[in-house]
């Protein structure tokens, strides 16, 4: 390894004395050498990676969801739903990184083979808790749910109720008809058709329309969230903590306990 590059990793060191992902795929940039040799010389001068761009260190900010990242990145995930770092790094090109890392927080995805060597496959798989929430009323008639929503976000994407289906794998009939039973059952108008050809012309969402999404979505995000924080609490802190208490009552019965909680 050159000297430049001992130096660029120097200087591209933050205060906590890491070096954040971005800043090393700008050092690979600059001289032209692949993302892993810099995470390869970072690890041999014990500079540790911080900040991945993919949001799998954590502690990245997060966007605002868009589903159709969310549809390109499905399509690279194989059947454990991971997704190639370096595909997902692609992908972000048509977006950007922000969008991309929310995406995959938001379908449960995972990340593998770091472009820059920092983490392997993982080794042990990831639990999470999926929540099914809808909103219904006193008759148990469905007002509002994932389906309906998807439906919407559909038609604010393509400006048109045919493509929403299409999109959907539904015909249009099914598509209209989950349109006016939410329009009757919420009392509210949701969309609106105008036509011609025009900039104003098409299908189009009303406000109302959005703040049903947006407070849906906000509704089921924190309840995904405090759902596996409990899962976390009842199941995986738990068999932690008997593990541990069984090492103190006779750590002389298994002298790699200490080893293996490490």
């Amino acid at each position: 390894m050159s000297q430049t590059l001992d130096e660029l990793i120097e200087r591209y060191r933050g205060d906590d004395g890491k070096l954040s992902c971005a800043n090393a795929f700008k050092i690979a940039h600059k001289l032209r050498r692949s993302p892993k040799e810099v995470g390869q010389r970072a690890h041999e001068l014990e500079v540790r990676i911080s900040a991945c761009d993919l949001g799998q260190f954590g502690r990245q900010p997060m966007g605002t969801f868009r589903p159709e990242v969310l549809e390109d990145l499905q399509p690279l995930a194989d059947d454990q739903g991971r997704v190639l770092c370096k595909e997902a790094r692609e992908l972000a090109k048509k977006s950007n990184l922000k969008a991309v890392r929310t995406a995959i927080k938001e379908g449960g995805l995972d990340v593998i083979y770091c472009e820059l060597g920092c983490f392997t496959e993982k080794k042990r798989t990831r639990l999470f808790v999926r929540t099914k929430t809808w909103i219904e009323n006193q008759k148990h008639e469905l007002l509002f749910g994932m389906g309906k929503t998807e439906i919407l976000e559909q038609i604010e994407r393509h400006g048109s109720i045919a493509r929403a289906a299409e999109a959907l794998g539904m015909s249009y009939k099914k598509a209209w008809s989950h349109i006016k039973i939410l329009q009757r059952n919420l009392d509210d108008i949701l969309v609106e058709t105008r036509p011609g050809r025009g900039e104003e012309s098409g299908t189009k969402l009303t406000p109302k329309a959005r703040e049903y999404i947006q407070n849906y979505r906000q509704l089921q995000n924190e309840i995904e969230a405090f759902a596996n924080e409990r899962f976390k609490e009842l199941f995986l802190k738990k068999r932690k903590g008997s593990g541990k208490s069984s090492q103190k009552q006779d750590p002389s019965t298994n002298p790699q306990s200490k080893e293996e909680d490490s």
